[in-house]
Formats: C-alpha cells, sequence, structure tokens
C-alpha cells in the first residue's frame, strides 16, 4: 500500500522519469510476449503481431496506468476548473450573484466564529491554563451566592491537597502622584506568588517575590500591559522608576504581557502587604472580613473532580469548625475552571449569534442550490451532447462539483474579507463582557474554519442539483432543455426550507428587537436631563491613618461635605448629588447582610443581603428619585448625629411586610451601632435590564468614602459646566482626580450599546435571509413562468381571462411560501421551548465585578403574538411583491405567439 501511494505522490513531481520507466516496462512485457510466441514457432512477424493483438495498444495500456497516478487526477482537476471558470465566464451575473450571496453567509459565520475560537475555544495564554480555577464558596449555589473569602480561609483551602497554589485578588482605586495630573488607578492587590501560580512571565523586569510581601518591605508595582501602553507610551525604561501612591513611595518592578485579566481589567498590580485595607490587623483576624476572590492551579496529576472533592471536604470541615460563621446547611465549596469563568456571563449570547448565522448560511445553500437547478434546465443539451460523447455520469458529476467549489472558494474568499472589516466592531462589542475579546482574530483556525466551510456549502448546493437529475441523452436532445417534474418539486422543497428557515430567523430578529424597544421605554424611576455625572477620589493618604479614627472619619465627611458646597456654589449649577454610585452607571453596589435591631437571627443562619449605597442630602431630589415617606437626608445628620438610613420600597417590602419600617433600627456603623430609618424612597432601577433590588441608603457625611461619584443639574453647556468643575475640584484639592464626565442620557446610552449590537447582529442576519429568500421566490416563480409560457397561451386561447392567469401564478407561489410558514411557525415554536431556559431567563445575577450576562428578552415572552403576526405579514408581502412580476409576464403572454412557437 505504501508503495503505491508513494509511486502515485512520486506522480506529481517526477513525472518524466514515470514515464520512462513505464515505456520501458512496458516494452518488456511486449518483448516477452514476442518472444514466447516465437519460441511456440511463429515467424517474427506473426510473432510480433500476435503479442500486440494481446497486449492491446501501447498507449491505451499506459492511459490505464496514468488514471492510478495522482498526477492524473490533477490534471483532470485542473481541465475541470479551467472549463467551470470559462463556463462561469460566459455568465458573469450569474456567477457575481453566488459569489456575492456566498460571501455574505460564510462572511457572517467566519466574523461570529472568530469570535467564538478568540473566546471560548483557544486555550488561555497561561502555562497549562487548564489546571487553573477560581474558588467559589456560599450557600447553596456557591457560584451565585459566592461569600467571597477572608485572609483566614485563605489560609484554610491552602490546606486542599489537590492544590499547588492558592492565591488572592481583590480590587481597590488608589491615586498614583508624582505625574503631570494625579491619576485614579484600578488596583489589583494579588498574592507574592500570584503570577507564579498562573503561569505569566513579565514582558519586563519581574514580579513579585516573597520578600515584596512582608511587612514593611518597600512597596513596588506591576503595570498591566494596557496602562503601561497608554499612560507610558510602552516606554520599559518606566521599570525602575518611583511614583508616590498612598502614603509612600512605589517602584514600578515589571510590566505584564497582553493576558486576559480576572475577573477585571487593572491598571496595577501590588502585593498584598501594601494594600493599607488588606494589611489591616482587624482584617487579617477577622474570619467574616470576605473581600477577597481566591485562584487555585490543581496539581498536574490530580483531576478537577479530585479536587472538588478536597473543596468538598475543605468547606465541611469549615462548617463544623467555626459554627456561626457559615449556614448549617447547604454551605458548598467549588471550584471553576478560569477559562469557563472568563466567558460565563457572554458563552449563550455567542452561541445564539453563531446559530443564526448558520441559519443564513443554510438559507444561502439552499437559495443557490435552486439558481444552480436553474441554470441546470439551460445546460441540459450541452451536459447531454457530453454524455452522448462518451463521458461518464462521474465525470460529469465531478465537473457539476468542481464548478460549485469554484464559486464557494470565491465566496468565502470574499466573505473572508467582508470578516475581517467587521472585526474591531465585534472586539469592542466582546470586551463588554470579557476580558478575553482581544484574542479575538483571523488566525489559522479561522481560516480554516472558512476555508471548511466553502468546500462543505460548495459540495451541498452543488450537490442538490448534480443528483436531483437524472441525465437522459435522448429526451434532453429532443426537448432542447425543459425542466422535469422531478427538479421542479425539487426547487419548490428548496423554497419552502428557505421560507421556514427565515421565519424562524425573523421571529428571532423580531423577538430580540420588540425587547430593545421595551427596554428603551423603561422608566428608570429617575430623571437623566441636563445631569451630568463623574468620579472625585480622594487620595488614601489625605489623612494620614496615624490620626484617630474617629478624628480621621470625620476630616473626610467634612471634605466632602465642603467640596459639595463648593460645588454647590458654581454658577448655573441647580442641584449636586454625591454617593458611591448612581443608577444607570456600570458599578455595582456592594451588598451587606440586613441585622434589625431587636430581631435576632437563629443560630447558622445568615443574615439577608441587602444593597448599600451612599447618598447626600440633594441626592434624590437631583435624581428625581421620589421620597415615598418619611424624610430625606438633611445637612444636620453628620457624625456627631444619629446614624440613620433610608430603605427603598422593594426593601421596605420583603424585610418590613405588613410594617412600618420607618422608625426601626438596622446595624450599621460598627459593631453594636444602629441606624434608623427615617425614610422610604421609590424604588429605582439601577440598570435597565434589571428589576430594581433591596436597598438601603446612608448619608456620605456618616461614612468615610475615598472614592465618589457626582451627579450635577446645571443650566451651562456641558463642556462649560466640566471647565468649572474641574477648576473647583483643584482649588479644593490639587491631588483630587476628577475624571469620566457623561451626561446621565449618555450613560443609559452606553448601557444599552451590547443589546443593540445584538439585536443589529441578528436583525442584519434576519434582513438578509429575507432578501434571500424574496429573491428565491421571485426567481423559481419566474423560471416556471418561463417554462409553461405555452401553457398559459393555450390556457387564454380557450378563454381563461389575463386576471386568472395572474392569480394562479400568485396561487402557486403563495403556497409554497405558506407550507413554509407553518413549518417556520413550528420550528420557531420548538426553538423556544427547547432553548427557553437558556436564552429567555435571567441568569442568576453573579457576585464580584465581572460584567452582568446579557438577558436577551426583556419583558418580552418568546410566543409574543404581535411578533409572530408581523414577521407573517412581513414574509406575506415580500412574497407577494416577489412572485407579482413573474405573474404579469404570464398573464400578459400572447396567446398568438405561445401557440405558434408550439
Amino acid at each position: 500500500m505504501f508503495r503505491h501511494l508513494s509511486v502515485r505522490l512520486s506522480s506529481l513531481f517526477k513525472r518524466a522519469r514515470l514515464e520512462r520507466e513505464l515505456d520501458t516496462e512496458l516494452r518488456y512485457h511486449l518483448d516477452m510476449l514476442i518472444e514466447q510466441n516465437l519460441a511456440k514457432g511463429m515467424p517474427p512477424d506473426a510473432a510480433r503481431r500476435e503479442a500486440q493483438r494481446v497486449f492491446g495498444t501501447m498507449d491505451a495500456v499506459k492511459d490505464d496506468v496514468r488514471d492510478s497516478w495522482l498526477s492524473r487526477f490533477v490534471e483532470v482537476a485542473a481541465q475541470d476548473i479551467r472549463y467551470g471558470v470559462r463556463s462561469l465566464r460566459r455568465n458573469p451575473g450569474f456567477a457575481l450573484v453566488i459569489i456575492v450571496t456566498m460571501a455574505l453567509g460564510i462572511g457572517a459565520n467566519t466574523a461570529i466564529f472568530s469570535v467564538v475560537n478568540g473566546v471560548l475555544l483557544r486555550p488561555l495564554p497561561y502555562q497549562d491554563g487548564d489546571k487553573l480555577v477560581v474558588l467559589h464558596h456560599g450557600q447553596s449555589d456557591p457560584v451565585a451566592n459566592d461569600f467571597g473569602f477572608s485572609p483566614k480561609e485563605m489560609d484554610d483551602y491552602r490546606q486542599a491537597q489537590s492544590l499547588s497554589g492558592v492565591v488572592e485578588f481583590h480590587n481597590m482605586f488608589f491615586n498614583l502622584l508624582g505625574r503631570a495630573e494625579p491619576e485614579r488607578l484600578s488596583t489589583g492587590v494579588v498574592s507574592a506568588n500570584y503570577f507564579d501560580v498562573l503561569g505569566v512571565t513579565p514582558l519586563h523586569g519581574r514580579t513579585f517575590v516573597a520578600a515584596d510581601d512582608a511587612p514593611g518591605a518597600p512597596a513596588v508595582l506591576v503595570l498591566g500591559y494596557k496602562y503601561w501602553e497608554r499612560s507610558f507610551g510602552g516606554d520599559r525604561s518606566v521599570v525602575g522608576q518611583t511614583f508616590r501612591m498612598n502614603d509612600r513611595p512605589h517602584t514600578v518592578i515589571g510590566v505584564m504581557p497582553p493576558v486576559p485579566q480576572y475577573p477585571l481589567e487593572v491598571d496595577i498590580y501590588m502585593p498584598s502587604s501594601a494594600c493599607p485595607f488588606r494589611s489591616s490587623p482587624s482584617l487579617i483576624a477577622n474570619r467574616r472580613g470576605r473581600m477577597l476572590t481566591a485562584f487555585a492551579r490543581v496539581r498536574p496529576e490530580v483531576t478537577l473532580a479530585k479536587a472538588q472533592a478536597d473543596l468538598d471536604l475543605v468547606a465541611a470541615r469549615l462548617q463544623t469548625d467555626y459554627k456561626g460563621f457559615y449556614p448549617d446547611s447547604g454551605f458548598k465549596a467549588a471550584g471553576i475552571p478560569l477559562k469557563t469563568e472568563l466567558t460565563r456571563n457572554f458563552t449563550t449570547t455567542l452561541w445564539v449569534l453563531l446559530g443564526t448565522a448558520g441559519f443564513v448560511l443554510l438559507i444561502v445553500c439552499a437559495s443557490i442550490a435552486n439558481l444552480l437547478l436553474a441554470r441546470m434546465v439551460r445546460r441540459e443539451r450541452e451536459i447531454s451532447v457530453r454524455a452522448a460523447l462518451g463521458a461518464t455520469r462521474g465525470r460529469l458529476l465531478r465537473q457539476l462539483l468542481t464548478e460549485s467549489l469554484v464559486l464557494a472558494l470565491c465566496g468565502g474568499v470574499l466573505g473572508l474579507v467582508l470578516s475581517a472589516l467587521s472585526l474591531r466592531l465585534l472586539v469592542n462589542f466582546a470586551g463588554r463582557f470579557t476580558s478575553r475579546a482581544n484574542e479575538i482574530s483571523i488566525d489559522l483556525t479561522v481560516l480554516f474554519f472558512t476555508l471548511g466551510v466553502s468546500v462543505l456549502t460548495g459540495l451541498i448546493f452543488g450537490s442538490i442539483p448534480a443528483f436531483a437529475r437524472r441525465i437522459d441523452v435522448a429526451p434532453a436532445l429532443r426537448e432542447g432543455g425543459r425542466s422535469s417534474h422531478s427538479s421542479q418539486r425539487v426547487r419548490s422543497v428548496l423554497i419552502v426550507a428557505q421560507v421556514s428557515a427565515s421565519f424562524m430567523l425573523l421571529i428571532a430578529a423580531g423577538l430580540t428587537l420588540r425587547s430593545l424597544l421595551n427596554v428603551q421605554r423603561i422608566d428608570p424611576g429617575i430623571k437623566t436631563e441636563n445631569l451630568i455625572s463623574y468620579g472625585a477620589y480622594m487620595s488614601f493618604d489625605k489623612f494620614p491613618l496615624t490620626l484617630p479614627p474617629a478624628e480621621r472619619r470625620a476630616k473626610i465627611a467634612g471634605y466632602w461635605t465642603e467640596y459639595e458646597r463648593r460645588l454647590g456654589s458654581i454658577p448655573g449649577v441647580i442641584a449636586v448629588a454625591g454617593g458611591g454610585t448612581f443608577p444607570l452607571n456600570e458599578i455595582d453596589p456592594f451588598p451587606q447582610g440586613l441585622v434589625r435591631d431587636g430581631r435576632p437571627l437563629p443560630p447558622g443562619v445568615q443574615p439577608p443581603q441587602i444593597n448599600v449605597r451612599f447618598a447626600t442630602p440633594d441626592y434624590f431630589r437631583t435624581l428625581g428619585q421620589s421620597i415615598a415617606a418619611g424624610r430625606s437626608f438633611a445637612a444636620s445628620d453628620t457624625l456627631t448625629s444619629t446614624g440613620v438610613a433610608i430603605v427603598n420600597q422593594s426593601a421596605a417590602r420583603l424585610f418590613w411586610p405588613n410594617e412600618d419600617p420607618i422608625g426601626t433600627r438596622i446595624a450599621g456603623g460598627g459593631p453594636g451601632q444602629f441606624r434608623t430609618i427615617v425614610g422610604v424612597v421609590a424604588d429605582v432601577r439601577q440598570q435597565l435590564d434589571r428589576a430594581p433590588a433591596a436597598e438601603v441608603y446612608v448619608p456620605v457625611a456618616q461614612t468615610a468614602n475615598l472614592n465618589t461619584t457626582w451627579v450635577i443639574q446645571s443650566k451651562l453647556p456641558i463642556e462649560d459646566a466640566v471647565r468649572n468643575i474641574k477648576a473647583v475640584s483643584q482649588t479644593h484639592d490639587r491631588d483630587l482626580p476628577v475624571e469620566n464626565f457623561r451626561t446621565l442620557a449618555e450613560v443609559r446610552s452606553e448601557g444599552l450599546a451590547p443589546r443593540r449590537v445584538v439585536v443589529a447582529l441578528i436583525g442584519m442576519f434576519g434582513f438578509l435571509a429575507l432578501v434571500i429568500t424574496a429573491a428565491g421566490i421571485a426567481g423559481v416563480i419566474a423560471f416556471s413562468v418561463n417554462q409553461r409560457t405555452q401553457e398559459f397561451g393555450i390556457r387564454m386561447a380557450l378563454g381563461a381571462p389575463r386576471a386568472g392567469v395572474l392569480t394562479m401564478v400568485l396561487r402557486e407561489g403563495l403556497q409554497l411560501v405558506t407550507i413554509g410558514l407553518g413549518i417556520g411557525l413550528a420550528g420557531a415554536l420548538a426553538l423556544t421551548r427547547v432553548l427557553g431556559s437558556v436564552i429567555f431567563e435571567a441568569p442568576p445575577a453573579s457576585a464580584g465585578p465581572t460584567p452582568p450576562p446579557l438577558t436577551l428578552l426583556v419583558d418580552t415572552v418568546p410566543t409574543d403574538v404581535f411578533t409572530y403576526i408581523g414577521v407573517v405579514a412581513a414574509l406575506l408581502l415580500v412574497a407577494v411583491l416577489a412572485c407579482l412580476m413573474p405573474a404579469r409576464r404570464a398573464a400578459s403572454v400572447d396567446p398568438m405567439v405561445a401557440l405558434r412557437a408550439q
């Protein structure tokens, strides 16, 4: 077998030598036959003639041998390609339509697959990335109800035998000073061996070592790749430079390579000992100080299942050893692969997009197969002549498939160009959900995918017309190219398939569009007109940690109170609202256990969670959030007064059913301290696609927040307002960075951007399917009319009115559409039933700073009647328009001309 294969391959490169060897071998066999005949006593001439008779002609034998060579296959293929290209050049319009249609279908699939490949399929750019897991522990579902980890719990999980390293991460914001302007940097506070466990090698310099994390060690920083490029222009000499951060100098020791970061993108990294909060002895000693995210590396010889079993043992031991710190039942731990965590909130959306692109490709294949079937009828005489001249059925089928493949490959190349042009849009879109967006590219995998799809689609749409028709020489030569009934049935089936697939795709587009319109109409409960938002971030060392805690808290509260007063004094400013964040912003509030005064929880029962927000006295008035009961915060609510709080209506309904929350007290402000609820405020949507959650508001003046966000209502043009705000901020504190100025209308619009992109993509696929289907319907009906011209002439000669002929053609076209709509309706209902729990229901919000998943349908049921009616009406209207032109042509046939042609 190997020798045979070697000969076939060598024929491609050593053709001349094989020809010589073949000639020598054949002459040897012929001479042997001649010698045998001479040995039988034949005369020389008779012996040669007899040998040649038995052996056959030399050229025929050579051709038989050459047929087994690979070079012959290549020659024939090249001949078929040349013939196919010449044939297509004679019909440039036909070829162009097919190539463009193919390009749209393949381009859509290639573009979406490039995202799937970069985000879901490609291995993590970490060493042995499949062994990295993210740890969660919590009640019932540890991922959805993740408690977070305290430093003590990190030590507990480090005892798991299956894990070779457990490291921590938490996010803080610090101000970097010593440059032209103060910068507020997102900081990843990590273990010293964080990068070692992840298997990341620095691009420049080094990463942390154990000595960097020792108490009192010199403060060091590692820069993230994006921040390094954005702020330092990729200057490698930044390594070794010193900047001031918090209350001491920090030296840059390294730069990270461009790898995805989890759970969020940060600007810089610092060891845990350099974080003033993480290194606090009170936090280290507090088992409930759960502010950390835990990563671990599973030992090479251990499976993920074994590692999970070890985590279960640790969780059970914690539950037994530390009663009161964990729920009595349902407490679990889980190790989720990091690769899964990076795309957890994006996977469903991505598969939905790939599925819709696949539907478009199926419609494209059906449409092109229909076009090729029509072309086959016109080429029937040509093919029959070739068959009469000796071409086998296999030879003819190969020729037809070769032409299809040429078209498909041309469409694939053009589709690849289209997908490359759309890549930046898709990267920006994916970047809203996963830090792996930068890995999206057109690589070898994507190229092979495009090649595979092109070849597959070429074989599919090429084989349908090739196998749908019998090659009968005599009838074809006699009839000169008439469509057979079997061919017409195949074309009708293809149209039905196109209509049904288009219907399902348009239903998806219609539902997502309706959902987008519903979300846009949602009233968030606040006003967004003439409001400017931004962030202001006090330097951590503005007031030294050496101050007594009460004095430092008072200074911080006074700092923001004075800042609020200065903002209010800007001419043209109507109102000023300050807080930790504001509605529709990307920043989620942090949850906290709700404990009511005089309502102790049973032992082992964890307090319910409530979102904590901060507000200045004018916060609710500025945002237009009405007070439902009680009062708003007042300027007199300070650190020296009674602690107060305001809950929203959802919290009141949930935690104070059948009673008035005003006057009751909840825990807050420190152990043993309680706040009195003084008001109930109306619910607002923090995100448009999420229902209001239970919230409690605390006065900014009664906290010690370093990071604040502000909303300013102003009569000034936005440029003037921003300039004045910056000037006042510099006057207040020259080290106070203020950034991210946006109007609330922009914030709201930006929050809808991912949804708009999804709707635009699915809508574009649906529109594409509608156009291709309409063209297919028009083509089939037009071809049918062309084939039946004489029939129409006879009908009208026998008295049939022209309106009757027009109605008949329309009815025949709409019959196919109606069947397709019925099948599509059943398919759409089945899909919504199968995928309903995945697509149409909002997954539980994940803990942590990862972006929330996109709920595709908001306030829209999968069986929305108006959407179904609208899609049916649109498809019927398009079908009528597509059938109308060929129907009018059928009705305009001259009976005399038609009968004369007969």
